[in-house]
């Protein structure tokens, strides 16, 4: 019987590198937190980015002009890379993980829905980490998630997560631009607050993520909103996760 559970969103911009190349190293520390956790009786349930950058790595450019048939390519043949990575770093902890790979329909009311939760409470229940990722190789127009933000907030809500941690590649929700000294992190925040003055259009960084911290606050509000206390924090830095768990100020907390 486990004493809490978490679900984990990492992005792309945590797994990669300046060259847009995935980082072993950075899921490594992941997995290390995550096995720590297990251990005190956490379980997590991590939603991960990086399929298409995976992909890029093994196909190199593309020959295909259409840009959704490219980025669906791209994910078919990078998702078994990524989950190749996490496969091999949890056996090295002796730990198992599973892929899961959700469309849109899988949180409406009815038999997705309920497939969706007992797959999932499934492998919770044999100790095995579910992994989701959005299915890119399939999910377009209208099946498709915002972005992987919006799927870990369905999933916090759908499984009953007793915290959402959403990392990325800077320390939080800051006052005004982050590399600014002017600007301060916000370590507490309201789901009620109007946050809006805090998301500037170049939050949107350029690259194959297609979320900001437009999205993340977006969702942590829902989550929040819906009594799941959610962490958007720096996934780069050492022990972030046990950080939070351990009850420690990282990042910014939006939570009533």
């Amino acid at each position: 019987m486990y004493k809490e559970r978490i679900v984990i969103k990492v992005g792309t911009n945590v797994m990669t590198n300046r060259d847009n190349r995935i980082v072993r190293p950075v899921l490594r520390r992941l997995v290390k937190q995550v096995a720590e956790l297990y251990e005190r009786g956490i379980i997590c349930i991590l939603v991960s980015s990086g399929s298409v950058i995976a992909g890029k790595e093994v196909l190199g450019d593309s020959i295909i002009e259409n840009e959704t048939q490219r980025r669906q390519v791209y994910s078919a043949i990078g998702q078994p890379r990524m989950m190749r990575h996490y496969y091999n770093i949890f056996n090295d902890y002796g730990m198992k993980c599973a892929q899961v790979l959700p469309t849109k329909r899988d949180f409406s009311e009815g038999v997705h829905r309920e497939n969706m939760i007992n797959c999932c409470e499934g492998l919770l229940a044999e100790g095995v980490i579910p992994i989701a990722n959005e299915d890119d190789a399939v999910s377009v127009t209208m099946s498709m998630f915002s972005d992987n933000d919006e799927l870990a907030c369905l999933i916090a809500q759908l499984m009953k997560a007793d915290k959402l941690i959403i990392l990325t590649d800077i320390d939080g929700l800051y006052s005004g631009h982050p590399d600014s000294d002017n600007s301060d992190l916000i370590t507490n925040v309201n789901p009620n607050d109007d946050l809006n003055k805090y998301i500037k259009d170049s939050d949107k960084k350029p690259g194959e993520g297609r979320g900001g911290m437009g999205s993340k606050l977006d969702h942590a509000q829902e989550a929040a909103a819906n009594n799941i206390p959610t962490y958007i924090a720096n996934g780069k830095r050492d022990n972030t996760i046990i950080d939070i768990i351990d009850g420690k100020s990282v990042g910014t907390k939006v939570a009533l």
